[in-house]
Parts: structure tokens; C-alpha cells; sequence
């Protein structure tokens, strides 16, 4: 039994001298080595745009504190490459709904970048309690006319909850005086943006110092931006079939309790899963509705999701 042992050991031993030679003859030099990485991966320094602005406001990046501010979103935001790849993706998806709405209102269209920065354009959950596309707190929604409770968030409903993010911003803007400056209040709030204006005697949001969150938030959304808008600049590769569609949807109007989703869904011939992936804003297997208010639940279009 021991010589079988010894003789094992040894041809273990021989197995792991003949694999290590095998892998040092296989290594590359050095010089190969870092050519073959050179060539398989870069990584660049930005350049930062000489010009920048924000729903027509320009960035001062003749300030050196802000142009490294923005060098840093911009570093960020490029080299997190699975991230980014997730947004543009996405944004094919979601900027078609976001943008009209933002239009009607008189809202810049940047702000659709506003949304990419606060959920990465998808129904987040914050720690504090926000909540959808455009992470509104529960009180705010409620104040912005949407339907917050147990059995219905209207905040998940991305129509309505672009809705009210436009009449919080048009607010902010009236009150602060710029888009900048609104941009920086749905971070901050209305009054802890006004508060630190007249502490510090500054007119601007670029003059302000401000938290760490708050002081990185608008050069986030003009990161986002740039990226966005040019995607070979920063190394982005795909194809347009690799970017994610909108599933196209009909309305059914609803006005009277519904019992049971999963029955609702079949009526309808899909299942209780792709029924609340359309409409996240039923938070509950069944909606209540004793007030005989009228909802529209987005049902897909025949055939979507048969083969």
C-alpha cells in the first residue's frame, strides 16, 4: 500500500513538472506580452469637449475645477463599459416615450439624461424610498397629482410619472431662474438648492460647493449626454438589432375591481408575468378601485410573445 502511495505521489509530482514546463515554453515573452496586451485593450484619456451646455446653457469649462469635474463623469461613465452599453440599449427602448412628453411641456429634451443618472432607466428602488424611472418620493408624487398606496403607484408608471417630473422641473425653474440650477433641485431640492445660493452669495450652480452627491449630479446627466449622443467617440460598438425595442401595446380601460390578475392577464391571452412587466404600476395581484376610478392597463398586441 505504501509503494503504491510513493508511486503515485511520484507520477503526481511528474504530471505537475511536465504542466509547468508546458506553460513556461507556452508563456510569451515579455516584449510579446505587452504587445499582445497593448493591442487587446486601451485605455485613453478623454478629451473633453470644448464645448458643452445643458438644455442651452453653457458649462464654464474654461474653470479648471470644472473641466475636471466633468473629465472625471466622463472617465467614469466611459469606462464602465457594461453600464454604458446597458444605456444606450435601453434608451433605444424608452427615450421615444420620454421625449414627447417632455416636449408638450416645454421641458428641455436633455433632461431625458436627468432620467438615465437618477434609475438608469429602470423602476429603481432607493434606500430613502424613491421610486420608478424618475425616482419620485411618495409625498412628491402624491403632490404632483399621482396615485401612491398599496394597492396602485402610479410613480412605476412611466407616462404619468414624466408627467409630474415636467411640473416639478418647470417649478424648479421658475423659482431658481435655470435649467441648471432646476437639474441640480431634483437632487437637492427646491429649497436646499435656494438655501445654499444665498449662504454662498453665488447665482449659479457651477459657483456653488455643494455635497459630494449633489456637486457631481448635472456633470453626471452632461456625461451621460455626451456618450449617448456619441457612441464610436467613446468605444461603443453594437449594431441596431442589438439595442431593445418598445413592445407595441393596446389600452384596456378598466373602472370596476379587478379580483384576480392571473384570470385578467388569460382573458387577454398572455400570463400574469407580462401583464405586470407592462404595467408595474398594479403593485398588487388584484386592484381594488371602490372609488370606480378609470385606469388603462397596456396589454401587447397579439402574438408578441408566441413564437
Amino acid at each position: 500500500m505504501k509503494m503504491i502511495k510513493n508511486m503515485l505521489a511520484l507520477l503526481g509530482l511528474a504530471l505537475v513538472g511536465g504542466l509547468f514546463i508546458n506553460a513556461f515554453q507556452d508563456a510569451p515573452t515579455d516584449e510579446n506580452f505587452e504587445k499582445k496586451l497593448v493591442n487587446d485593450y486601451n485605455v485613453y484619456a478623454l478629451q473633453v469637449p470644448d464645448n458643452l451646455e445643458f438644455a442651452g446653457e453653457p458649462v464654464p469649462l474654461n474653470n479648471p475645477d470644472i473641466y475636471e469635474r466633468m473629465d472625471r463623469e466622463l472617465l467614469v461613465n466611459t469606462y464602465w463599459q457594461s453600464n454604458g452599453l446597458l444605456m444606450f440599449k435601453r434608451a433605444q427602448k424608452y427615450f421615444p416615450v420620454i421625449e414627447p412628453i417632455l416636449a408638450k411641456h416645454g421641458v428641455p429634451d436633455d433632461f431625458k439624461y436627468l432620467a438615465v443618472i437618477e434609475s438608469g432607466l429602470t423602476n429603481a428602488v432607493s434606500p430613502a424610498g424613491a421610486r420608478g424611472f424618475w425616482q419620485i418620493m411618495k409625498e412628491t408624487g402624491r403632490e404632483y397629482g399621482l396615485e401612491v398606496n398599496d394597492n396602485v403607484d402610479e410613480r412605476y408608471h412611466l407616462e404619468m410619472a414624466t408627467e409630474a417630473a415636467c411640473e416639478y422641473l418647470k417649478k424648479s425653474k421658475a423659482r431658481l431662474g435655470s435649467w441648471t440650477l432646476a437639474a441640480a433641485a431634483y437632487n437637492a431640492g427646491n429649497y436646499g438648492i435656494t438655501k445654499e445660493l444665498e449662504r454662498q452669495n453665488v447665482t449659479a450652480y457651477y459657483d456653488l460647493l455643494l455635497g459630494e452627491e449633489t456637486g457631481r449630479y448635472v456633470f453626471r446627466i452632461l456625461a451621460l449626454k455626451e456618450i449617448l449622443n456619441h457612441p464610436n467617440k467613446y468605444g461603443f460598438n453594437f449594431r441596431d438589432k442589438d439595442l431593445y425595442k418598445n413592445v407595441p401595446t393596446y389600452k384596456v380601460a378598466v373602472d370596476t375591481a379587478v379580483t384576480d390578475f392571473t384570470s385578467f392577464a388569460e382573458k387577454f391571452g398572455i400570463n400574469y408575468k407580462i401583464l405586470k412587466i407592462h404595467n408595474p404600476w398594479l403593485r398588487d395581484k388584484h386592484l381594488n378601485n371602490k372609488s370606480r376610478k378609470q385606469y388603462f392597463i397596456d396589454i401587447p398586441k397579439d402574438g408578441i410573445y408566441t413564437d
